[in-house]
């Protein structure tokens, strides 16, 4: 994306989250970087589901590493 596109991508999303704000009386809260990171591996993974099951596979989770201690 180039620069004045992301300039008003980002200026969109502020102008929808002070609409928000204003008419539903409600203050903003920052969910943080663990809300966010969580969100971004969810899509990651629902994209990947759906090009697994395109090619006819499914996806397995792996088993939980084990710590070395």
């Amino acid at each position: 994306m180039d620069k004045p596109k992301a300039v008003t991508a980002a200026a969109h999303k502020l102008a929808r989250l002070i609409c928000s704000m204003l008419t539903q009386g409600e203050a903003y809260t920052d969910q943080g970087q663990v809300c966010c990171e969580e969100r971004y591996r969810q899509c990651v993974l629902n994209k990947l589901n759906k090009r697994a099951q395109q090619l006819g596979m499914t996806l397995v989770p792996a088993a939980p590493a084990a710590q070395a201690g």
